[in-house]
């Protein structure tokens, strides 16, 4: 099956924003949904694509806006029609206007607490008031209705100006990803789109630096809402795009941001004052750009910032010094250019996006390629650029929670604080003096770069990954590349060990372990990241995996590298303090999480059989030392079993070969470093199984006092992983979709992120209403999820034969969609490995349970499972209330239960007195060796 997509570019984005009506241009992308006089039922057009298994989005950006969907092959000629009226003749209601300012609202107030956003409007904060960059570009209450009405303006009034004098045909660009020859596609665009109106209006131009000299050689202390020390030094450049075929930022991006040895970010980690830098143009228009370097630093590191910012500086002079390497270009080009000839497929929705927003900016002979294909080597463009990295065009931002109380300034729109002084060339000189004095040096020639890209013959065209070979150490599935022709692998392997997750130190100690084998692999694996081969450990509920996926040529070599590492793993105090303080910061920063992050976050506490709360971590970490993890790692590594996973360009002989020397490394020789599980060790995941016929609730206040969102999470537990109940549920999550977004975030608007989706733990499937409000407590929000059923029941039961086939071709087309890429491939049959469910037919079969449903089955499943009041249904209520509702949380903490209904007080207690489901991972199955 084939998903076909479209992408409108506008070239009017909030730059165009007129003065005292901020967000506008990001108000009107929000109203196009809305309805149009060709098709006037509100939401009819998102409603129409979900229904035929698409998706619909647009995104704002500073000099265009940018819509798109993509939908199931037969209904695109209906769905871009649909599209098309956005642009012919929107109904820009107005009863719609005030809902959707509060939708813009809604998703600012999601915003004020991100650091990311908050940073970004001080960058733009701190430039000229004249220029668009300076902006507010998001839009808020206050932007689009308060104040407009203060002055006598009608919003709505000026956003119908704004689109009659804006949306030009002109200036938009549209790509079409269809399966139709060419001449079918260009009569039925021609078609639909003819009657958009071209007033041949001017492409929009921002001339023009934002940063005056008051907005350089500044030096900007601002205080974080999250817990750690960063560094962003940015510097106005002429924008790359100018001579994008020259790269000259992807050239110094690529120096300045390399991790091998010798580069800054290797001097910086060997001091243990940074733990990331990355560097490269950012922010840029045709007009202007900034180059930035960003690091994350340690507490030392934040104690030596003069010392990296002198660094920096100095390997910007050992840039100068050695000249511009035309070696180092050619083989950035290289690596470039197999990146695209062997680029993975990715879904149409994100390929027509790419594309239209290309057409804007490049000529039409690279409108595919855009700046992926640096080729020209000019040593002049790149040094014009280098030459503008100087002191004195330099602007610092310093974030650390260590300002607090020590700044004087606020930025208006987020309420950051910061406080703002001068920094002289001679003071930068002086901190380069004073820097220690580390031997800096450029990279060395990459030796990870393929050179054998030839296609390996499938022996056998299977289908599905088969078990390769199977030992008392070991599983491995193998899975040859026969869809994607492409010179690339994929490898997992997970390492389940018992005593990796037997408490809270021994989780965070597997955590540790796995950061610090990333750490000392860094410098290595870097060359082998830039030249398209990619590789993680992380830990895991069981223990550890390591995956590693990219070009396959030299990917062997790779993998010996990491098993040696784990295999002589060694403590380095040094490193190994650096890590924990990075771990104490992320838990730290659990708190600061969005509340629908923590409402699925207690989802899962409650659900999930051995899980460990992030607060009892916490509470051990800074207990734990570096001989606590010398003595639990080679206990950890003494009991392990394997589950492997090899796909793409190898030969099984190959795959068994790789397997069998990870088996010698770890289980052979005369000290073995692992033994073989025991039959009682193997791991389970099991998970609650909530009583029919209850409700469950769980309430807490939210973890950060200023966040102001509260949330609801709202899941009904269904099944055990069945194919089909499985279709029922997705059937019934697809129909209900829509209606789920139109109601409750688009009609009542309780709040800009409001979801339905399916729940999948371990193989226990459910539905889970995920909203997140400011306007109304988690507890009412439950009433308006109850009575979105209610209503909705009324639709199910009315649905006509038509539109029940209609839904159910959708869901089959869905489930036909092939895989885009060997990641994606690998990682469906993975999940399946990892659940323990192993149904690698799983599409065929659910597509096949499709085609026998009846409308009367959907809705006796609805009556029994979903339905308010049903005898079998179980639910459970994760209720995070921010600031703005603890009267409400309080209220809700003294009122009577009701009949059926449970109030979960410790969620322990709670999942200890519940019978769980029967595991599929170490049943039956697994345990034969």
């Amino acid at each position: 099956m084939f998903q076909c997509a479209a992408a409108m570019n506008v070239g009017v984005g909030s730059f165009c924003d007129p003065d005292g009506l901020e967000g506008l241009a990001h108000f009107l992308e929000h109203m196009l949904f809305y309805a149009s006089e060709k098709y006037p039922v509100e939401d009819s057009y998102s409603k129409y694509i979900t229904e035929h298994g698409g998706s619909t989005n647009a995104y704002t950006a500073s000099e265009h806006t940018n819509y798109y969907f993509d939908v199931n092959t037969d209904c695109f000629e209906e769905a871009l029609d649909r599209f098309a009226q956005f642009f012919i003749k929107p109904l820009m209601s107005a009863d719609a206007t005030m809902r959707e300012i509060k939708a813009v609202d809604s998703e600012n107030q999601k915003n004020l607490l991100s650091d990311a956003w908050r940073m970004n409007q001080l960058h733009k904060h701190l430039s000229l008031e004249s220029h668009p960059y300076h902006k507010f570009s998001t839009g808020n209450l206050d932007t689009l209705d308060v104040r407009p009405k203060a002055r006598g303006l009608d919003t709505r009034e000026a956003l119908l100006k704004f689109y009659e004098e804006n949306y030009s045909a002109n200036l938009m660009h549209l790509v079409v990803y269809v399966k139709e020859g060419l001449d079918k596609i260009q009569s039925l665009v021609e078609d639909k789109f003819q009657e958009i109106r071209d007033y041949d209006r001017s492409s929009f131009k921002f001339p023009g630096q934002p940063c005056t000299s008051e907005h350089l050689q500044i030096l900007v202390r601002t205080v974080p809402i999250k817990e750690g020390h960063k560094l962003r030094i940015a510097w106005p450049i002429t924008p790359s795009i100018l001579r994008y075929k020259e790269g000259p930022c992807r050239y110094l991006g690529h120096l300045i941001g390399h991790e091998g040895e010798g580069s800054l970010f290797y001097v910086l980690k060997s001091l243990g004052w940074a733990t990331g830098l990355s560097a490269g143009e950012s922010e840029w228009t045709k007009e202007y750009s900034f180059f930035k370097v960003t690091i994350d630093l340690t507490d030392a590191g934040h104690d030596h910032m003069q010392d990296i910012v002198g660094l920096l500086f100095k390997y910007i002079q050992l840039l100068q010094q050695s000249g511009v390497c035309k070696w180092i270009f050619d083989e950035l080009s290289a690596v470039c250019e197999t990146g695209f000839h062997y680029q993975d497929k990715i879904r149409p929705i994100d390929y027509v996006v790419n594309i239209a927003s290309n057409m804007q900016i490049y000529p039409p002979k690279d409108w595919l390629v855009g700046s992926s294909l640096p080729s020209n080597f000019n040593q002049d463009t790149i040094q014009k650029t280098l030459n503008q990295l100087v002191p004195e065009n330099v602007r610092i931002f310093w974030e650390s929670k260590k300002f607090e109380g020590l700044t004087d300034k606020v930025e208006p729109w987020y309420g950051t604080a910061y406080s703002i002084e001068k920094v002289t060339p001679s003071m930068i000189q002086g901190w380069m003096s004073s820097a220690p004095n580390e031997k800096l040096h450029l990279p060395a020639p990459n030796l990870f770069i393929p050179t054998d890209l030839s296609l390996k013959n499938a022996q056998e065209k299977v289908k599905f990954p088969v078990l390769l070979r199977s030992s008392s150490y070991s599983k491995l599935w193998y899975k040859p590349d026969t869809m994607f022709s492409t010179p690339k692998a994929y490898v997992k392997i997970d390492f389940n060990c018992p005593y990796a997750s037997n408490s809270p130190e021994a989780e965070l100690l597997a955590d540790i372990f796995a950061r610090l084998l990333m750490d000392y692999l860094n410098e290595y694996a870097y060359y082998a990241q830039v030249a398209g081969l990619y590789y993680g450990i992380k830990h895991t509920d069981s223990g550890f995996q390591v995956t590693l996926v990219g070009y396959n040529h030299k990917l062997r070599t790779l993998l010996e590298t990491v098993v040696d590492k784990i295999a002589n793993f060694e403590v380095k105090h040094d490193r190994f303090s650096v890590i924990k303080e990075m771990v104490m910061k992320d838990y730290q920063n659990l708190k600061f999480r969005q509340p629908y992050q923590q409402a699925m976050n207690y989802c899962t506490l409650i659900l999930e059989d051995q899980t460990w709360p992030w607060m009892e971590q916490l509470e051990v970490l800074p207990r734990l030392n570096a001989e606590d993890l010398a003595k639990f790692a080679p206990m950890m590594l003494s009991r392990a079993f394997l589950e492997c996973y090899i796909a793409g360009n190898f030969e099984n002989v190959e795959a068994e070969l790789m397997i069998q020397h990870v088996e010698e490394v770890f289980f052979k020789g005369l000290k073995p470093i692992c033994q073989p599980l025991f039959p009682s060790q193997h791991l389970t995941n099991r998970v609650v199984k909530l009583e029919r016929g209850m409700n469950y609730f769980y309430s807490k206040e939210g973890l950060n006092p200023s966040d102001e969102n509260s949330c609801l999470v709202h899941y009904i537990q269904v099944h055990r992983d069945d194919f089909i109940l499985n279709v029922k549920l997705q059937l019934f999550a697809l129909i209900a979709k829509q209606p789920t977004f139109h109601q409750l975030r688009s009609v009542e608007q309780l709040g800009y992120i409001t979801f339905l989706m399916q729940r999948n733990d371990s193989g226990i499937r459910g539905l889970q209403f995920i909203i997140q409000s400011t306007v109304k407590d988690p507890g009412s929000i439950d009433m308006r999820v109850e009575a979105f059923l209610k209503m909705f029941e009324s639709q199910l039961y009315a649905m006509t034969n038509d539109e029940f086939q209609s839904n159910v071709n959708a869901l089959i087309d869905m489930k036909l969609e092939k895989h885009k890429n060997l990641r994606e491939e690998s990682r469906f049959y993975w999940q399946e490995i990892a659940d323990g469910t192993l149904k690698f037919d799983r599409r065929e079969a659910e597509v096949a349970a499709l085609r026998q449903l009846t409308q009367q089955e959907l809705i006796d499943f609805f009556n029994e499972n979903i339905k308010v009041g049903a005898a079998r249904k179980k639910t459970l209520s994760v209720r995070v209330y921010g600031n703005q509702h603890l009267s409400e949380f309080n209220t809700e903490k003294s009122e009577p239960v009701k009949p059926q209904t449970m109030r979960i007080e410790d969620i322990f207690s709670f999942k200890r007195s519940q019978p769980l489901y029967a595991s599929f991972k170490g049943g039956f199955g697994h345990m034969k060796l």
